[in-house]
């Protein structure tokens, strides 16, 4: 169940705690395939199974940009804004500490590590958005995601 705010002044509150964990979600083969077709980014690690099956990770692996890109999905599982708008504002620090091999699970973890009122009258929040892989000790994906909030 999502985190739940309901005023900016409860967004304001909470600077420095965890926020909630999104549900797991299982990367597939035809996934990867997608984003590489999005992207253009058909790196044989991503798409040739049998070549990956005999490179570093022993199979194809996620793109790191589409684990990044699951943070716009896990952010409505982690924290359940009630709000007028929203908009995405950016990221900082995104890291990659771990690959995510075809047929992994991964969530997203949150945690609010910053917020302050805009002079629009919305307030920005910095929220870290750790992405967990299944079994594994560590994270595929470390993202500093920033929104705005209106209410």
């Amino acid at each position: 169940m999502a985190t739940l705010f309901e005023t900016a002044e409860s967004i304001l509150e909470s600077i420095g705690k965890p926020l909630d964990v999104s549900n797991w979600v299982q990367v597939t083969q035809e996934r990867i395939n997608l984003f590489a077709d999005a992207t253009d980014d058909h790196q044989w690690i991503h798409v040739d199974a049998g070549k990956a099956k005999e490179g570093p990770f022993g199979a194809c692996i996620a793109h790191g940009y589409l684990t990044l890109s699951l943070a716009s999905r896990f952010l409505p599982e982690i924290v359940d804004v009630r709000m007028k708008m929203g908009v995405n504002y950016g990221c900082d620090k995104v890291r990659f500490p771990a690959p995510v091999k075809v047929g992994s699970r991964i969530r997203g973890r949150g945690d609010l590590i910053a917020a302050e009122r805009t002079k629009d009258g919305g307030v920005q929040a910095t929220i870290r958005v750790t992405v967990e892989i299944e079994g594994e000790a560590k994270p595929a994906c470390i993202a500093d995601t920033i929104s705005r909030y209106y209410f």
